[in-house]
């Protein structure tokens, strides 16, 4: 049976990176616009997209054939109050659409919480997803997320503002 994998981009993944950016993967719910090659070398030679306060790897279906890369999953550092001791993480996910619907994101989106929680100190992994995302709010909710509420009109997103449901893993409910 295939799993799901993370690992770190290589100048292999440019072409399904410069796709992951695109209209046709990325919307309508993560759509804010086109990443060239040339940015996307640019930031794997600058920091291979793993950077004290972001992160980007490559979701990867493994164990029947050869690894497929399906998807990517990215943090960036968000603080509740004076860092480092405040600092947690904010996730997101992009599936490919066609491996969407599979328990997938829901898989990578836990793997990404337990990396985070055993490679840094953050008490606090976070998720925002628009309100009219349900498939992802499934996912979060299935990979133990706890949803906290809605952050009114907090993302300008295709021509408008965009109310979030805001959901958290804490330290101790991972694993």
């Amino acid at each position: 049976m295939a799993d799901v994998r993370l690992r770190p981009a290589t100048r292999d993944d440019v072409a399904f990176l410069v796709r992951q950016y695109s209209p046709e993967v990325c919307a309508p719910w993560n759509w804010f616009g086109f990443r060239s090659e040339t940015d996307i070398l640019r930031q794997l030679d600058d920091d291979g997209f793993l950077g004290p306060g972001h992160g980007n790897l490559i979701v990867e279906l493994v164990g029947e054939a050869d690894p497929v890369p399906i998807g990517n999953v990215s943090w960036h550092a968000v603080d509740h109050g004076p860092p480092p001791a405040s600092r947690g993480w904010n996730v997101g996910i992009t599936l490919v659409p066609e491996w969407r619907g599979y328990g997938h994101g829901t898989r990578a989106q836990r793997l990404l919480a337990e990396h985070l929680f055993t490679t840094t100190v953050a008490e606090r992994v976070e998720a925002s997803t628009d309100v009219e995302n349900t498939a992802e709010r499934r996912a979060l909710e299935r990979a133990g997320f706890s949803y906290e509420g809605v952050l009114r009109r907090a993302q300008f997103r295709g021509g408008g503002w965009r109310d979030l449901a805001l959901y958290s893993l804490i330290r101790g409910e991972a694993g």
